[in-house]
């Protein structure tokens, strides 16, 4: 379903990323992993259309999104979460998970001004799909409280019902437990597993390798904007060059 074919990325000096290969298949579960500063996060942000590479392609669905803005990125299939939470803080729970939707409706400004029957069918089935999201999620009791007010996992939750709102076919999550607790990772990790059960595929950047084992199927590691392996997370596990990346080059004369 993605395709990534040698994308590199600059910052003047600084080589982000570096002739990265990389297949994301349909319907599963795909891990990024690596030290903290490996371009994971440059990576995602290229797939989505937030930054754009010097080189190389980004294949979607054989479409390549190279060059597209993030509005496009969204239209073709492709959702996200940020490893910093963005909600509309002071739009509440269902409003950021209407305005997720904004570009399912066909409606126009003057169907939406006049009520015409066109806009309030779409907007009964934008609302009960928003509702639908939010029993997913468990935050019903959260739909009318303002987004900013809500405990931290339930934020995180809801930037994550608010990725599905646009209607997807890949799903980027940008380190989507930071911050939690093992029960809510672990909850969350059931979620991820039940979206792919469903047909959805999923992209995950993630540092906790309780969530990555629970849910990947393989697993891509990123070191200095290089992929140093892949495989599945056993294989990944055991690895001597992803063991060196996290902890280094064992001394030989150290006890």
């Amino acid at each position: 379903m993605l395709e990534l074919k040698n994308v590199s990325r600059n910052f003047g000096g600084l080589q982000a990323l570096s002739n990265v290969n990389m297949v994301v298949p349909k319907g599963r579960v795909v891990g990024l992993i690596g030290p903290n500063g490996a371009g994971k996060t440059t990576l995602i942000n290229n797939i989505s259309g937030l930054d754009h590479p010097n080189s190389g392609a980004i294949l979607f669905e054989g479409v390549d999104l190279c060059k597209a803005p993030p509005h496009v990125v969204t239209r073709a299939g492709i959702a996200r979460t940020y490893q910093n939470i963005r909600l509309f803080g002071e739009m509440t729970v269902l409003e950021n998970l209407l305005i997720g939707q904004h570009g399912r409706g066909r409606a126009t400004v003057f169907e939406a001004l006049a009520y015409l029957p066109r806009y309030r069918r779409e907007e009964a089935a934008l609302r009960e799909r928003a509702r639908t999201l939010l029993e997913r999620f468990q935050l019903e009791r959260f739909a009318h409280m303002r987004a900013s007010a809500l405990p931290y996992g339930d934020q995180r939750r809801l930037e994550m019902a608010r990725a599905l709102a646009t209607g997807p076919k890949l799903l980027l999550l940008d380190e989507p437990t930071a911050g939690m607790n093992p029960a809510e990772t672990s909850a969350l990790g059931e979620q991820v597993l039940r979206l792919r059960d469903e047909g959805m595929t999923i992209l995950v950047i993630e540092h906790d390798m309780s969530l990555i084992r629970q849910v990947c199927d393989e697993i891509y590691v990123l070191n200095f904007g290089q992929i140093i392996a892949h495989g599945d997370p056993d294989e990944i596990s055991h690895n001597p060059l992803v063991i060196e990346a996290y902890l280094g080059e064992e001394d030989d004369g150290a006890a």
